[in-house]
């Protein structure tokens, strides 16, 4: 095996903005590797990670009283990932309709061997906070998603 460096990685969208990841003993279950809900928490917390350097703080949230709300997650496992391996996790903002909706998507890659080992999309719906119906998503959003969004990934 080889060890691909990060900036190496074959990804399926031009940069990413990753995450590092160490599969602790916890994160797995019991055929011994991660469990799947332990797939969907790191797809969070890369996308709070992402969204918050951009400036989509929660501040911002709280002060516009609106949130992305995810409406569908999609998730193809392609591969284990064992307690110990270190892992990269990127992700994309790869679609926003301009008023309510918006995409991400999501590798995750093993760099010991360049496997990716997950792939998965996500949808998400700018919600009130207070009502939690959706609402248009407000300019402050708006800019920072068209800022940021990745052309050629996932559209609804």
């Amino acid at each position: 095996m080889t060890d691909h460096r990060e900036d190496a990685l074959t990804w399926d969208l031009p940069d990413p903005f990753t995450l590092p990841i160490e599969v602790r003993p916890e994160d797995t279950d019991r055929l011994g590797h991660a469990n799947n809900v332990v797939y969907v928490r790191w797809l969070e917390d890369i996308s709070w990670a992402h969204i918050e350097r951009e400036g989509m703080t929660w501040a911002l949230h709280e002060q516009t009283g609106k949130a992305m709300a995810i409406t569908r997650t999609e998730i193809d496992y392609l591969g284990a990932a064992n307690a110990g391996d270190r892992l990269v996790l990127g992700t994309w903002l790869t679609d926003f309709d301009g008023r309510i909706r918006s995409a991400r998507q999501f590798q995750l890659i093993r760099p010991v061997d360049g496997k990716t080992l997950m792939r998965a999309v996500s949808t998400h719906a700018c919600v009130n906070m207070a009502s939690q119906r959706p609402s248009r998503v407000p300019p402050e959003f708006a800019d920072i998603f068209r800022r940021i969004q990745v052309k050629g990934g996932f559209t609804f």
